[in-house]
């Protein structure tokens, strides 16, 4: 079997034991509709790699791995929660291939349920911790977890403020990417390590790792949001352009486009209503600028410099397995 297929398996099998916790935890109460809102994006699926960084760090530091699918279930959680917000921002209708929170319940609903999904976070934090967990654990863990979503909200007011922002350049993006996707990737692997007993090297280490990764993983996602199949992304292709997102790769076409190209690019970045010739148009510009080459070349020089962070980890399957995930980040098609 090839590797990615099998870090794939591995992520399944990871996501049961999660999914199943996850469940439990929002299972319904009164109001029947808030909870069957809450649940609707997760049970739609989604790749689960948050909760099996989370598992993984604290097996591949010595931990019992049982002892973190609580912590990982609540990290996931906590994704799902920043999603369903994100689509009532962008206005998107589409998530996995599914109506978004806000597109089948409305609005108001949508908040609502996010809401109530970041409050079950710290709500299976605080009873789920093994015995062998100190309270001063749960605390870092917490206190971890809280510092990833204070950073997650600023990024997220970044990429909110740059499509109107006439001077965003690479590093501009590198920051908003950190704060608004790696943060929780390091928080992820961080909690993970704390639960396992980890080392303040091993946790820093982890943390740094996942960091890159976490880089790695949004260059990729973006990537994938001009180029993949939309049937496969389970959201429109496109639509970073349509909203103007000055990803990295629209940023290099910018500073690396002829007047042509140039207009090319504006008829369609940030126009809500460009039609489909237009963004296809678009596409091929960004190709033949090298934008979404340079793209490529950035995530996997991240992914190496993640990978390097992995040397104070023992070796054991575990920490393959952490390598075995951010090389399947930037080889994913969806």
């Amino acid at each position: 079997m090839a590797q990615d297929q099998i870090i794939k398996r591995k992520i399944v099998e990871n996501a049961e034991k999660v999914d199943s916790f996850i469940v439990e935890a929002l299972k319904d109460r009164k109001p029947k509709i808030l909870y069957e809102a809450s649940r609707h994006l997760i049970e739609a699926g989604g790749k689960r790699l948050r909760p099996f960084l989370t598992v993984k760090a604290c097996e591949a530091v010595g931990g019992n791995p049982a002892d973190a699918v609580p912590f990982a279930a609540a990290l996931e959680i906590l994704h799902n929660f920043t999603l369903v917000h994100d689509d009532v921002m962008d206005h998107d209708n589409l998530r996995r291939g599914n109506p978004t929170v806000h597109t089948k319940y409305g609005d108001a609903m949508a908040i609502l349920a996010g809401d109530l999904l970041f409050a079950k976070v710290y709500d299976i934090m605080a009873k789920n911790a093994p015995a062998s967990m100190s309270p001063i654990k749960v605390l870092s863990a917490i206190r971890k977890t809280t510092n990833a979503t204070l950073t997650l909200c600023e990024g997220q007011a970044l990429d909110i403020s740059f499509p109107d922002a006439g001077d965003v350049n690479s590093k501009d993006y590198i920051l908003m990417v950190g704060a608004k996707t790696s943060a929780l990737f390091s928080a992820c692997a961080e909690v993970g390590a704390t639960v396992g007993g980890a080392s303040d090297e091993q946790i820093e280490a982890l943390g740094r790792f996942a960091w890159d990764a976490g880089i790695a993983f949004q260059i990729v996602d973006d990537i994938l949001g001009i180029t993949a199949d939309e049937k496969k992304l389970g959201k429109p292709v496109g639509s970073d352009i349509r909203e103007g997102k000055k990803t990295l790769i629209v940023i290099h076409a910018l500073e690396n486009a002829t007047p042509e190209q140039k207009k090319v690019l504006m008829s369609a970045l940030g126009v809500e209503d460009a039609s489909t010739e237009s963004i296809e148009a678009a596409v091929k510009t960004l190709y033949d600028i090298g934008s979404i080459q340079s793209a490529v070349k950035v995530a996997e020089d991240y992914t190496k410099n993640a990978l390097k962070m992995l040397d104070v980890i023992p070796d054991n399957p575990a920490k393959d397995e952490l390598k075995s995930l951010v090389e399947y980040f930037v080889k994913r098609d969806y």
